[in-house]
């Protein structure tokens, strides 16, 4: 993500000077002095080599000096070189991975399951989280259902193997005997268990020629409403919690800019758009964030899925002034728990 030419010039003990100055900012949020660094941490120097070690760090911008103070504080590419350098993320406590797994088996459908997740995720950050659902298109059909509410109306119920249920109306042409509504719901599940949502228009082309001519017209119309159903829901669905705790941060932009951001579904989608693979957590800081508003927050995503799987991803977005290597392991540890759950529901 940039600097590589500047970071081998660092030895490891500036390295240790900026993971210093990086903690004691994120855990007081003043900015800090050479003598601080000297009394807090066993960097083994002399305040003064200390002090020597904090002006080259400033000099390749790393760290600066805010008007006010005497103190540094870490930039966006000092947050960056401590992100990836960072040798361990901090595993949540045992107590916490109980309470995560306790709330989120508790969930009933998916919608329960991100609502769980997104509320969940705000309270272990203390920061605004963002979870986005199981793309269709990466879904699979685990059942058709098709059950008659009346004399020329059938209830279409398609059931992914993410936990998504679709419900739909369908009039029909003529009136249904179980016989044949028994056929229809056999034929649609032969056909399509297991298929890929955006499999299904090719895997049912043929389905009308392969019922009694008499039901065709009823094949047709049901065809017709799943088709439109996956159409309709291959939107991305994107929700967020926890906006209350970015009231406690001073930003340098305006909150109301970090606020309206987020309530543009399409910036979500950016924000969530580019994580890796689901054994990552990846982290963008400040300038790197590609939305104007959000240019003085950071961003932590993980993918969450089933198996090997990718369905969705989740993170937070919180101040760059953030706990790192602790919301690293909260979103991972998270994002673990809810492919399990979406694996054995």
């Amino acid at each position: 993500m940039g600097q590589g030419g500047d970071r081998q010039v660092l030895d490891d003990r500036k390295l240790a000077v900026l993971r210093a100055i990086v903690e004691d900012y994120v855990s007081t949020n003043e900015p800090v002095g050479s003598k601080a660094l000297a009394d807090r941490h066993n960097l083994g120097v002399s305040p003064a080599t200390i002090r020597n070690d904090m002006a080259v760090l400033e000099e390749q911008g790393y760290i600066h000096q805010p008007h006010t103070s005497a103190g540094r504080v870490p930039t966006d590419k000092g947050y960056r070189l401590f992100v990836d350098r960072l040798s361990t993320i901090k595993p949540l406590s045992s107590a916490e991975r109980r309470a995560i797994e306790t709330f989120l088996s508790g969930a009933y459908d998916l919608d329960d399951v991100v609502s769980r997740t997104v509320r969940l995720l705000a309270q272990l950050t203390r920061q605004v989280a963002v979870v986005q659902y199981p793309s269709l298109t990466r879904s699979s059909v685990r059942h058709v259902e098709l059950v008659p509410v009346a004399a020329h109306r059938l209830l279409l119920v398609l059931i992914t193997n993410t936990g998504r249920v679709e419900q739909r109306v369908i009039e029909t042409p003529a009136q249904l005997s179980e016989e044949s509504i028994a056929h229809l719901r056999a034929l649609l599940n032969t056909c399509l268990d297991g298929c890929g949502l955006g499999e299904v228009p090719a895997a049912v082309a043929d389905l009308p020629d392969r019922v009694q001519p008499e039901d065709r017209p009823i094949m047709a119309a049901v065809l017709s409403v799943l088709l439109e159903t996956l159409v309709e829901k291959n939107d991305e669905k994107i929700v967020f919690a926890g906006a209350a705790n970015l009231a406690a941060v001073d930003f340098s932009q305006s909150l109301r800019e970090v606020l309206e951001a987020l309530e543009e579904q399409v910036v979500l989608m950016r924000l969530l758009g580019e994580a890796g693979d689901s054994s990552t957590v990846t982290v963008r800081i400040g300038t790197e964030n590609p939305d104007e508003g959000l240019r003085s927050t950071s961003v932590v995503v993980a993918d969450y899925g089933v198996g090997d799987k990718t369905l969705a991803r989740l993170g937070v977005l919180g101040p760059t002034r953030m706990d790192y290597p602790g919301t690293m392991g909260a979103v991972r540890a998270v994002a673990r728990y809810v492919g399990q759950i979406l694996a054995g529901s």
